[in-house]
């Protein structure tokens, strides 16, 4: 068995959040594995909260995670003509659009709680960028998609990086994680990517030109920081936190990605992308498990993940694109 079927397989044996589901089920769509993809999409279709939320487990929190699933869903209907899918996205897209709680100023927020002592659940994340924003726009809504990345950045980006902060609390005005955090900034990329792709797509060139500056400037700043190896540290700018591969290889998916749509132009990007591909290479065990990563469940420590394994498969697809 290759290398990318070993990382698949290990990746759909996974347990998964909303998040973790629709990441994993958009990597396959761009992989162009249709039938897993689509299938990934009929469980986030059965496990569909009333209030149009996708794929949720109980317990879970999630407000903008269930999102990540949404495009997964939309193209499933696409291809089956199935109404069972279109149906949920368009419930999905409802959520999102009237029904999931906001900042006075539109942003969504990303959970219904706060996981930190001390703290309201008005609370926007980094993670936000990628998990609703490119469904928005696949959905038409792309001035809503590119309102909630700017909202988003306009909360979490630091002057002084040009990277994204973690979390910040709406309700206190305070950050809940003033960190530069690796992953979170990886989101942002691809979120960045998902929604230019869409603006070039319907041919709104002011809001494609606007994001290809915002997503190459995100890069650059974000590169700042690359160890030799490709990685980078969890916490950006902090090198005695751990390294991980996941937060690289979502910008080496960005880097190939941006290559192959020509809206990555200047310096030799792909060094820093082939040079992640090499390291990661070399952390896949026997099983197609990734080491080295930002480890679930509380991605605190270095350890394996879903969302890892989802942002290989993305690298390699946009790599060998």
């Amino acid at each position: 068995m290759d290398t990318y079927k070993r990382v698949r397989n290990a990746m759909l044996t996974m347990q998964r959040h909303s998040w973790e589901q629709g990441f994993a089920a958009q990597a396959l769509l761009e992989a162009g594995e249709t039938e897993l993809f689509v299938a990934m999409a009929h469980d986030a279709v059965v496990r569909q909260w009333q209030d149009g939320r996708l794929a949720m487990m109980s317990g879970e929190t999630a407000i903008t995670d269930s999102g990540a699933n949404g495009e997964a869903v939309w193209r499933a209907f696409e291809i089956t003509d199935n109404k069972l899918f279109e149906e949920a996205a368009n419930k999905m897209l409802e959520y999102l659009m009237v029904y999931a709680p906001h900042t006075e100023d539109g942003v969504i927020y990303h959970n219904e709680k706060s996981f930190h002592e001390g703290f309201t659940p008005k609370q926007i994340w980094s993670d936000s960028c990628y998990m609703g924003p490119p469904f928005l726009a696949v959905m038409n809504e792309l001035n809503e998609a590119t309102k909630q990345i700017y909202g988003i950045m306009n909360y979490l980006r630091d002057d002084e990086t040009g990277c994204m902060f973690h979390i910040f609390d709406a309700g206190t005005q305070k950050f809940v994680r003033r960190k530069l955090w690796a992953t979170g900034n990886g989101w942002t990329l691809l979120g960045v990517a998902k929604v230019l792709h869409e603006a070039k797509n319907t041919g709104d060139i002011g809001a494609y030109e606007t994001l290809m500056q915002t997503g190459g400037e995100m890069l650059d700043c974000m590169l700042k920081f690359q160890r030799d190896d490709g990685l980078f540290h969890d916490i950006l700018d902090e090198p005695g936190s751990f390294t991980d591969g996941t937060s690289a290889m979502m910008a080496a998916a960005f880097i190939y990605r941006g290559l192959k749509e020509n809206w990555l132009a200047g310096r030799n990007y792909k060094q820093h992308a082939d040079k992640v591909r090499k390291t990661v290479s070399k952390n896949i065990d026997g099983f197609g498990i990734i080491q080295g990563v930002c480890g679930a469940p509380l991605f605190d420590r270095q350890g394996t993940s879903a969302e890892a394994q989802a942002a290989w498969i993305m690298m390699e697809t946009w790599a060998k694109k």
